[in-house]
């Protein structure tokens, strides 16, 4: 008998070929959009088990599902037809990456507590495999504090959160909440394998305050944690790209990258970024460089005799300016931290520094930005801007890399098509 199969594995190897990808499917509208990621799953190589909810069978049928994967959809916890009735952990087994896509804010949040009340929750609980979680929910729901709480939890557990990006919903409200276009959703998975977005691609990423010194006790320097640098450079690593990050001081763990450098003053970090420039294919400028140093450093200890001391500053060295001029040019991305007319100002660093791309946000009080766990920023590039909504900077960091790799990548092949 002849057979037609519909659906065939692509000729081209991908690195998503022969991996086994769990689906799971929880009850949202934006449950339709699983089964096309089903199909790009199947078309980029993978083997793909479906699990669902209950409440995402009143959107998509497991009909359907069954169709595209080609396997069994799975619903039940206790599936007697499953041997011993242990399918759960057969799955959680089998599975290479767990992928919940839709995620809801309900299973958000019994994924945080690590509720096992019925299939798909209880293969969570006992995988040993990564699991990434694309979230989708109405703008409100998302921007809940709860919420918000739950996500950053997940991730700071290893958890790999895909999005949500902002527009229209089904609701009739704009905003953050929307489900990852199932191809972006794809294009995230492949970093799990070695692959990526940035795969091949070889990343200078600056973070962090300097410490411009006074004396061998004092210094100056700004509120900088670093926490955006990092996570932009584990962001990064995680879309395949070859890391290497010259860092201020911090109190942060050192992110799982290919090079770690550490600095001082904005004078180590210019001579440390320069050298590494001619080497790297994109440079993400994120740290916080100071923009005046002390013009004479004293040798010992400054003593408190006087009622009033000044201090003479010069302007530091432009490592932004400096790598964009560079005879060797990176794809260079600067950033800008400001407390009032945001868009106009990074606008403007993005023409009179000759940069590809200027990622903004506000600082200052009750403002976000330096030292706090969430950010939002204002991202342009010439000929286009686009906002990304406050989220953990986790999830703005992935978000940013994205973006990056967008304009890079459309960088590259229109040099490449003169």
């Amino acid at each position: 008998m002849l057979r037609l199969d519909l659906l065939s594995k692509p000729a081209a190897l991908t690195h998503l070929t022969d991996k086994q990808i769990l689906l799971g499917v929880t009850g949202g509208i934006a449950a339709y959009k699983a089964a096309e990621l089903t199909r790009l799953l199947r078309n980029a190589g993978a083997s793909v088990r479906v699990a669902m909810t209950r409440a995402a069978t009143a959107f998509v049928s497991p009909l359907t599902f069954q169709a595209l994967s080609g396997n069994p959809v799975h619903t039940d916890l206790l599936d007697m037809e499953e041997e011993s009735a242990m399918g759960h952990i057969s799955l959680a087994r089998w599975a290479d990456l767990v992928l919940i896509a839709p995620a809801t804010a309900d299973f958000i949040a019994k994924l945080r507590i690590g509720l096992g009340d019925e299939l798909l929750s209880t293969v969570c609980l006992a995988t040993r495999a990564p699991i990434a979680v694309a979230p989708a929910m109405n703008q409100a729901m998302w921007d809940n504090p709860a919420t918000q709480e739950n996500v950053r939890c997940l991730s700071e557990r290893g958890v790999r959160i895909l999005g949500p990006t902002e527009g229209d919903q089904a609701c009739g409200e704009v905003g953050p909440g929307r489900l990852l276009e199932p191809q972006q959703i794809v294009e995230e998975l492949k970093s799990f394998f070695g692959g990526g977005i940035l795969a091949g691609v070889s990343v200078l990423i600056s973070a962090g305050p300097t410490r411009e010194p006074i004396d061998p006790v004092r210094y100056i320097s700004n509120r900088s944690s670093g926490k955006m640098g990092y996570a932009i450079a584990e962001a990064a690593a995680r879309a395949g790209a070859k890391v290497s990050l010259v860092t201020g001081p911090t109190a942060l763990k050192t992110p799982p990258v290919n090079e770690v450098t550490w600095v001082e003053s904005s004078e180590e970090m210019y001579r440390c970024v320069m050298s590494k420039v001619p080497f790297a294919d994109i440079y993400i400028g994120a740290a916080a460089v100071a923009d005046y140093a002390p013009e004479t450093i004293a040798d010992r200890k400054i003593k408190k005799n006087q009622s009033e001391m000044v201090l003479r500053l010069r302007k530091t060295q432009d490592i932004l300016s400096a790598v964009s001029a560079s005879p060797k040019r990176p794809f260079t991305v600067g950033f800008a931290a400001e407390t009032d007319n945001l868009e106009d100002y990074a606008r403007e660093k993005l023409a009179t520094k000759a940069l590809d791309m200027v990622a903004a946000n506000w600082v200052g009080r009750d403002k976000g930005g330096f030292e706090n766990d969430d950010n939002a920023l204002f991202v342009c590039w010439n000929g286009g801007d686009t906002y990304l909504p406050l989220a953990s900077k986790k999830t703005i960091a992935e978000q940013l890399i994205r973006l990056i790799a967008e304009r890079y990548h459309a960088q590259n092949s229109a040099k490449d098509s003169r």
